[in-house]
């Protein structure tokens, strides 16, 4: 039988995200989140608008998505209660977080140079967007308890890095999800994904059918880029 309840949180579960931003003074800001989903080469992220990495996504207009494996959890945790911002947000300080200005050495990652954008992508996850802010919009406008409080991002992705052992074999790609294990956020515990249960429907569909505009909007950015720096 349902019933009726009132949750306080409805996180049922999406993939965790590293995001990397630069801060004002050019140090690299590293967060984990999981409120963020993903249509073509667009993607939605909800943030806490008072947060570092909101402040800097709407001040350099870029980003990286890196995307963690299971394999990544440890380090993924380790950043749980740290905000770049200083002084501490305080309804971050109210739920224990504490200021860290080293977020790559405090989870124990490393950060190597992105391609298009400014922010560094992590070298430990599989899977690593570099992207730029196409719009902002400020969420629960309508109530003054949270009017400004949240900000949702809508960003471009214009680069894919991906760690070959996921990709679909014969194919450079395509990534395989028999392959690929992203970490999950589910009710503020960590996930994996289990097996495959069947074959779906959908998959009859080409992959090719949902290619969007965009992908080759960033082809001819990355083709621009070798034609003006060669070799």
């Amino acid at each position: 039988m349902h019933q009726c309840i009132e949750p306080s949180i409805l996180y049922f579960g999406t993939p965790v995200v590293l995001i990397s931003t630069l801060n004002d003074d050019a140090t690299c800001n590293l967060a984990p989140m999981s409120s963020a989903f993903w249509l073509g080469w667009r993607c939605l992220l909800g943030l806490a608008a008072h947060s570092r990495t909101p402040q800097n996504m709407l001040r350099t207009g870029e980003c990286v998505l890196n995307l963690p494996s299971v394999n990544e959890v440890a380090a993924v945790d380790r950043l749980a209660l740290t905000t770049g911002s200083t002084p501490v947000p305080e309804a971050k300080r109210r739920k224990g977080y504490r200021h860290e200005a080293d977020k790559f050495g405090i989870a124990g990652l490393t950060p190597i140079a992105s391609e298009t954008v400014a922010p560094p992508r992590v070298r430990e996850c599989p899977v690593q967007l570099e992207a730029v802010v196409e719009a902002a919009h400020r969420l629960a406008q309508d109530d003054a308890a949270q009017r400004g409080s949240i900000i949702c991002f809508e960003v471009r992705v214009q680069r894919v890095h991906v760690e070959q052992s996921v990709l679909m074999d014969g194919d450079a790609n395509r990534i395989d999800p028999d392959k690929w294990r992203p970490l999950i956020m589910s009710f503020q515990q960590f996930h994996g994904l289990g097996p495959r249960l069947q074959a779906s429907t959908l998959a009859k569909i080409p992959e090719s059918l949902y290619r969007s505009p965009d992908v080759d909007r960033a082809r001819r950015r990355r083709d621009a880029g070798r034609a003006e720096f060669p070799g």
